[in-house]
């Protein structure tokens, strides 16, 4: 296998600026090796039960974001020339649903996400998700910081 032949590329998308970076980039690398690209959004549930206690359609709101969200990129990435394209909505923490149970699904080889905008206090408190993809992953992983297809 060639160096950049990856066959099944993992994107993690949230619908910030920075996961549209890592689309990006993802469709890029995908293009390259003709690989089938794994759109990922995953709902973080870890806070719902307090929450829900409150708001009883968070669930439900959380569902319609992230299918309409993982259809709208599914959509850039056929359009931009991308032949397999999957989507998943996961639930949990996307610190162990992405590296671990993801990766292991769809036989993952290269995983895309965006760095965090979380602040030093959250990041010193529970870490970013970049950073537990990274430490967790046995795969590639490529952190996208800039605003670039290539």
């Amino acid at each position: 296998m060639n160096s950049i032949d990856y066959k099944n590329i993992l994107v993690a998308v949230d619908g910030s600026e920075e996961a549209e970076w890592a689309l990006k980039k993802a469709i890029y690398l995908a293009k390259l090796s003709d690989a089938t690209l794994v759109l990922a959004h995953i709902v973080d549930t870890r806070n719902f039960p307090t929450i829900e206690a409150y708001d009883m359609t968070l669930r439900e709101r959380s569902d319609a974001f992230a299918n309409e969200l993982l259809e709208k990129y599914k959509m850039d990435a056929v359009a931009s020339g991308i032949v397999h394209v999957q989507t998943e909505v996961a639930y949990g923490s996307p610190k162990v649903q992405i590296p671990k149970d993801l990766a292991k699904k769809y036989s993952i080889d290269l995983i895309v996400c965006g760095a965090t905008g979380l602040n030093a206090v959250e990041r010193f408190l529970i870490g970013s998700v970049s950073e537990g993809i990274v430490r967790h992953s046995s795969c590639d992983v490529i952190v996208v910081r800039t605003n670039t297809d290539k």
